[in-house]
């Protein structure tokens, strides 16, 4: 961080900064430490052209998460247009290694969260972001016709468009609408992370888990834990936490692979080739 950044924090928040340490915490964005004599903050900086917009779509998703008074999110700060970029100031959430029984309970305030009755519709106020690509929003009644249009439609013309890929290889869209009206339920809407992998929770030295860099809409509540079985990360107690808000009912495993599919999708357009077969092999199967 220079020293003119650092100095324009300083004077938002009327703060003396002692201490900027890089840290861990931002593959999109740089991340960094901010420490005074009596406090510490999380701040994220990005040069990008669509980084403020980015940073309002994550301070926005916090913010929801954290007023639901089911599981926690840090609070935000600022969050400040650059001449180049933005910046997002949060409280810093000193992470522990998590252990069983902090596991469970993110499974359990998860599960609270999904439960709540939050929406009407499928979708959110406003487009956001998974990752850094745009992330379509806008608001359906059935859950089908969202997930097929406003996340699966969106990622394949993208794919198409940068030749990741083939035209032969893309179901049509009323192919892809007739099996996610097969194969998913008719649900009531969730608030959703998004885009919950291990790297996007922390847990707090006193156990409290904290969701982090959400990619929030109204869906079903079934997307975030296909999220979380992509990468690993989550133990079995953490499910079975969880199972106690949502015990299954027949059906996960297809319907893991089809949301899996959205966020294959998005690693296919972010990070290329190695994405393609599993992407292939569910587009195959399926549709």
């Amino acid at each position: 961080m220079d020293k003119d950044l650092k100095a324009h924090i300083e004077y938002l928040l009327c703060i003396d900064i002692e201490h900027v340490r890089p840290i861990s915490g931002g593959d999109i964005s740089k991340a960094f430490l901010l420490e005074t004599n009596t406090e510490r903050f999380f701040c994220k900086v990005n040069k990008g052209h669509r980084a403020f917009q980015m940073f309002q779509a994550e301070k926005a998703g916090l913010v929801a998460i954290s007023e639901t008074k089911s599981i926690a999110a840090p609070k935000v700060i600022l969050c400040e247009e650059l001449e180049a970029g933005a910046l997002l100031v949060m409280e810093y959430i000193e992470p522990k290694r998590a252990s069983s029984i902090d596991m469970a309970l993110l499974g359990h305030q998860l599960g609270a969260l999904h439960q709540l009755p939050v929406s009407d519709v499928f979708g959110w106020a406003t487009d956001n972001f998974i990752g850094n690509l745009p992330q379509s929003n806008k608001t359906r009644t059935t859950w089908s016709e969202f997930y097929v249009q406003e996340r699966l439609v969106p990622q394949i013309r993208l794919a198409q468009k940068s030749q990741k890929l083939s035209a032969s290889e893309i179901p049509s869209e009323e192919r892809l609408i007739k099996a996610c009206e097969k194969l998913l339920p008719k649900t009531k809407p969730s608030l959703l992370h998004g885009d919950l992998w291990s790297g996007n929770y922390l847990i707090a030295q006193d156990g409290t888990p904290y969701l982090i860099d959400p990619a929030t809409y109204f869906g079903h509540h079934e997307v975030d834990i296909a999220m979380t079985r992509l990468f690993g990360g989550f133990d079995s107690t953490f499910y079975n936490a969880y199972a106690e808000y949502f015990p299954e009912i027949g059906g996960e495993k297809e319907r893991t692979d089809i949301y899996q599919l959205y966020y294959l999708l998005v690693h296919l357009n972010l990070f290329g080739g190695s994405y393609k077969a599993s992407v292939s092999n569910i587009l195959t199967h399926y549709f």
